[in-house]
């Protein structure tokens, strides 16, 4: 496993431009309220416990297959490294919180949350597109105790929705074989416009991947 190398290199101007452009955009879904309030209440018995300055490390994989299969395509970690280094709460998300969360509560903890970030955790991560296998981790995430709780939810949901999308991507081609052109047409079907366009990018990161492997 080896730290993230962020810049993508290619062969031609418009797909550089191109992914420069996904490096900058942020889906405006993806942010620190998109969790579990579980997470939440978690970080305030950890504030409440003394344990801000406890350091964790937490490894994120899979235990089974997704299909059946004897494979995994790995996908999500741009996404992941976006939030991470987009992490804020709000004002307005602060406010929410005030209200969503049991009476009593501190406004002391609302002010340490309003202040934290992800500049103190460190991500290490496989390459987004790998094969990967059950019960080994394909990020590994370490830093400040209450800040990994924070994040586990959210990066869970993108890598688990796009490692699928990736791995059934990557089993058609294999059907299909190399010299075959697939076409991705589920947008129309897809759980809405953000899950329909995030199909389609992992649909093309797992179909060549395989591509590449055969």
């Amino acid at each position: 496993m080896s730290s993230l190398n962020r810049e993508l290199s290619t062969d031609s101007a418009f797909a550089a431009g191109r992914n420069s452009w996904n490096r900058h955009y942020h889906n405006s879904v993806v942010q620190p309220l998109l969790t579990d309030l579980y997470q939440i209440t978690m970080a305030y018995a950890y504030w409440k416990s003394g344990k801000i300055d406890d350091h964790a490390v937490f490894d994120l994989f899979f235990r089974t297959n997704p299909f059946q299969g004897e494979f995994t395509i790995f996908a999500g970690l741009e996404e992941c490294l976006k939030f991470l280094d987009s992490f804020h709460y709000s004002e307005t998300d602060i406010e929410y919180l005030k209200h969503a969360l049991p009476q009593g509560i501190e406004d002391e903890f609302f002010g340490y949350l309003s202040q934290l970030t992800a500049k103190d955790v460190t991500l290490y991560a496989i390459e987004e597109g790998s094969v990967a296998f059950p019960r080994v981790p394909l990020i590994k995430v370490a830093g400040p105790l209450i800040i990994v709780q924070l994040l586990e939810t959210t990066l869970l949901t993108l890598v688990n929705y796009a490692s699928l999308m990736a791995t059934n991507a990557a089993r058609y081609r294999m059907v299909a074989g190399k010299h075959i052109h697939l076409l991705e047409f589920g947008l129309r079907r897809a759980q809405g416009p953000d899950g329909g366009l995030s199909a389609s990018k992992y649909s093309y990161i797992g179909e060549q991947k395989r591509t590449m492997m055969m």
